[in-house]
């Protein structure tokens, strides 16, 4: 440091102290952050936690909208129980196979995946009669019922069309879930 201005050295000593206090505090103390001209501070208790969703929108249990029998009916496979993930729920096949995954996306998440492959200039069909709309893409659909976007989307190792039957039904009983 002896080649350092009194200001680096200020600066270099400051910037090493926070970390090492930063990085031995196990526990927050509680007390209130200092106020920064021009900004405010957001205690803990006040913070807002992005993964939930906004008070007005409806709760909706990815995993209750398609139960392990109807994941397994779709894939065709034997499927390991629901992981859930906030707005998802996804059901895998078991790693001594076959390859096999039902994805089901509730809300902002099902719109957006829609909204990407429309971008993508993916091919959909209209489904007339589910819901308020409701479209079909290769190993996906899409259905917007009482306000809800969902999104179900399948994986598997075969032709997608062999599974256009099965996921349009299970978008038929999706929508009158909600």
């Amino acid at each position: 440091m002896r080649y350092l201005t009194s200001a680096a050295r200020l600066t270099v000593t400051a910037i090493v102290l926070t970390a090492l206090v930063a990085c031995g505090a196990e526990e927050p103390t509680g007390a209130p952050m200092p106020q920064v001209d021009g900004l405010e501070t957001v205690q803990p208790s006040e913070a807002v936690d992005p993964t939930e969703p906004p008070a007005d929108a409806p709760k909706v249990d990815a995993c209750a909208l398609v139960t392990k029998q109807e994941a397994e009916k779709l894939a065709g496979t034997p499927l390991d129980d629901a992981v859930p993930g906030g707005e998802s729920c996804t059901y895998t096949g078991p790693v001594s196979g076959p390859t096999a995954q039902v994805e089901i996306y509730v809300g902002d998440g099902a719109k957006k995946i829609l909204d990407i492959d429309r971008d993508l200039d993916h091919e959909f069909e209209t489904l007339s009669g589910i819901g308020e709309e409701a479209y079909l893409e290769d190993g996906a659909v899409f259905v917007n019922a009482a306000g809800v976007w969902v999104a179900i989307r399948l994986v598997r190792l075969e032709d997608p069309a062999l599974y256009r039957k099965p996921l349009t039904e299970l978008a038929r009983t999706v929508a009158g879930r909600l």
